[in-house]
């Protein structure tokens, strides 16, 4: 396993964290899977047994029961591991049972604690932006469970770069903890992130732990041009996560993925997976899985060197369109980039005309 520096902290986490999305199987995540706790339990050994130091969780996760299952099976070994969770999903009917407010996000702390059988949550994600609660409002709760030592670090997850811009102002301006990362989705189909999110990541000192680096399946190659949906997965089960909006850009992808794969002797999942590992930021990858083949699978992907030729293969098939005011910048503003202009526009060259 490799060990990545979390922006600009101290903290190292594992290139490939567990996701625990699918424990609990309680509501809609009954589609994605439903792993109670022996089978919890013997992923959680596997991914041990491979170096994974990073388990992912999230208070709303099966309403709470992936938090208790988690905090079950790493009883014993809580001091080995890292454990991340999350608030601001709804997770009640009542009028505060969801947001940043300091009352929702001290209470579900609290509550997580519990359930996850540990005395602090090593990073707090913000799991969507709240814009009815004020920024310092949201950041003084979070300064307050750091120093109550609840939480050891603190993160955001699922914010625009506008939303995390003004909650590191708040933190700078008033002497509170800062986020010290961002947890995102991010693939090499989905490559959004690129035009803001990592550019401030890499600007500000964000380390990147990337939400679903398969999307939801779909890049790992069972899912194929003029093929039906592949029985068994979400997809077939009604998930609609992450959207996909040109179909055939997809699968232009995912044949590249497979070619890139095949000439490695690997899975197109290894490929995507190992792909978004050479990007700027990205400190940790958080895997799902149903059963121990798709977690080995993926954890193979950190001994993965890809080539000079298939990143140029990857990108060029994958390239997301400067949109403005990129294509403006990028035939004007070029020669005064920082690092982090360059994270959108390494490999885009304005037109000749």
């Amino acid at each position: 396993m490799e060990y990545r520096t979390l922006g600009r902290s101290g903290l190292k986490v594992s290139a490939i964290a567990m996701g625990t999305f699918t424990f609990g199987g309680v509501g809609p995540f009954g589609r994605v899977g439903n792993q109670g706790v022996e089978d919890a339990r013997r992923l959680v050994d596997l991914c041990l047994d491979h170096g994974v130091n990073t388990f992912d969780c999230a208070n709303m996760y099966s309403m709470g029961v992936a938090e208790e299952i988690l905090g079950e099976v790493l009883e014993g070994r809580r001091d080995r591991v890292l454990v991340t969770s999350k608030a601001r999903m709804r997770v009640g009917d009542g009028p505060n049972d969801e947001g940043a407010s300091r009352h929702h996000l001290i209470r579900e702390c609290e509550k997580s604690l519990k359930r996850l059988r540990t005395d602090h949550i090593d990073i707090y994600f913000m799991h969507e932006w709240d814009g009815t609660t004020p920024v310092e409002e949201k950041m003084a709760a979070l300064d307050r469970l750091v120093s109550d030592g609840k939480v050891r670090y603190v993160g955001c997850s699922n914010y625009s770069g506008w939303h995390i811009a003004k909650s590191l102002m708040a933190s700078d301006r008033d002497h509170r903890v800062r986020f010290v990362t961002q947890q995102i989705h991010y693939t090499i189909e989905a490559r959004e992130a690129e035009y803001e999110l990592l550019p401030l990541g890499l600007d500000q000192g964000l380390g990147t732990m990337v939400w679903s680096p398969l999307a939801a399946g779909l890049l790992t190659g069972k899912h194929r041009r003029g093929r039906p949906v592949a029985e068994g997965s979400r997809q077939a089960a009604g998930w609609t996560e992450p959207p996909i909006r040109d179909l055939e850009r997809l699968w232009d992808i995912i044949e590249v993925l497979v070619q890139v794969g095949e000439a490695h002797g690997v899975s197109a999942a290894q490929v995507a997976l190992a792909w978004l590992l050479t990007r700027p930021t990205v400190s940790s990858l958080i895997v799902g899985g149903r059963n121990e083949a798709q977690f080995k699978d993926s954890l193979a992907a950190v001994s993965l060197q890809l080539t000079a030729e298939d990143l140029a293969r990857l990108n060029e098939v994958s390239k997301p369109p400067l949109i403005y005011p990129y294509w403006h910048q990028g035939q004007f503003a070029r020669t005064r980039f920082s690092p982090a202009d360059w994270v959108l526009h390494e490999g885009n060259e304005p037109p000749a005309w």
